[in-house]
């Protein structure tokens, strides 16, 4: 099997979505590559890493510093005709197979050679913290472009960015909204993988290669993990208020959470712990509180509701 890969021009590349929570901003990292923000990307080399997720955290701190929490591989991406994976340089020009990974920090210092890049500068139509963005509206009417008479376009359409009145905004389904808008020409991707001159309306910043397909992979990932596991203390501080833990899930799912809501949610699963000690900060002083790690069995902890306001 090795040979034959060898053959056919291979290489296995490894693609990070690196994520933080910084100034209450979900965050990639982010670095330069063909004139548009890239993901870090590393190679796998199967003669001296012995595994993926150990030659993904090395690179990474490697390229950046920053230690990684959690890191769970998400998909392999290996489509043709969407500039993915990118043909490496030089004669042999091998098609690269990329693995893409979910990975958190809460450490978000610059560094040299790549930055942080606000989320929603990516995806700016799910940031629905202050309801529907202005984007949605050049969504909207390209989606009806696309549509016409056709009623299953027009009701898929509407199911994924909730267009219609009484449907409910799904925050998971990044992905499907994301793929959706490629289809129909309005990311810029699209265009460019296709060739064309038609220049579709800024929908978000563009990324290399197939890399806002994969951070669309990590962020609806994240998204739905936040429910289940207590991943989001991955990307908060040691010592955190309540404030603060509402302002990251925030950040994260794109909504509005209920105050006092998700604070007895995260009271009653036993998710935190109070430190006794009190904010030191400017304006009104917060009790500080930590993560519990495990209960009293050891078992593992679920994640954090996401009670939205009505």
């Amino acid at each position: 099997m090795g040979a034959r890969g060898d053959g056919a021009g291979i290489r296995i590349g490894l693609s990070a979505v690196v994520m933080a929570v910084r100034e209450r901003q979900a965050v990639v990292l982010t670095v330069g590559g063909e004139g548009e923000a890239a993901l870090t990307f590393g190679p796998f080399d199967p003669a001296t890493d012995r595994t993926f997720e150990l030659a993904l955290r090395a690179f990474v701190t490697a390229q950046t510093g920053f230690r990684l929490g959690f890191v769970e591989q998400l998909y392999t991406f290996g489509d043709l005709g969407r500039a993915s994976p990118r043909a490496t340089p030089g004669p042999d020009r091998r098609r690269e197979v990329s693995v893409g990974y979910l990975a958190l920090t809460r450490e978000a210092a610059e560094t040299p050679g790549a930055r942080w890049t606000p989320v929603f500068d990516l995806f700016p139509w799910e940031d629905r913290r202050n309801g529907p963005p202005v984007v949605m509206d050049a969504i909207g009417e390209g989606l009806a472009r696309w549509s016409g008479a056709d009623v299953r376009r027009r009701a898929r359409a509407d199911a994924l960015f909730a267009l219609a009145p009484g449907l409910r905004w799904n925050e998971e389904r990044v992905l499907e909204r994301y793929e959706l808008l490629y289809e129909t020409g309005l990311a810029a991707e699209a265009a460019r993988d296709r060739d064309e001159t038609f220049a579709p309306p800024p929908l978000g910043l563009a990324m290399a290669s197939d890399h806002r397909r994969i951070l669309a992979t990590g962020l609806g990932r994240l998204r739905s993990k936040l429910k289940y596991r207590p991943v989001l203390f991955d990307l908060a501080p040691e010592t955190f208020s309540l404030f603060e833990l509402q302002a990251a899930a925030e950040a994260v799912s794109g909504l509005t959470l209920h105050k006092q809501n998700f604070r007895r949610g995260v009271e009653r699963a036993d998710l935190v712990e109070p430190t006794g000690v009190m904010s030191a900060t400017g304006g009104r002083p917060a009790e500080l509180f930590r993560f519990a790690g495990l209960d009293p069995q050891g078992a593992p902890l679920g994640g954090v509701a996401l009670p939205t306001q009505r």
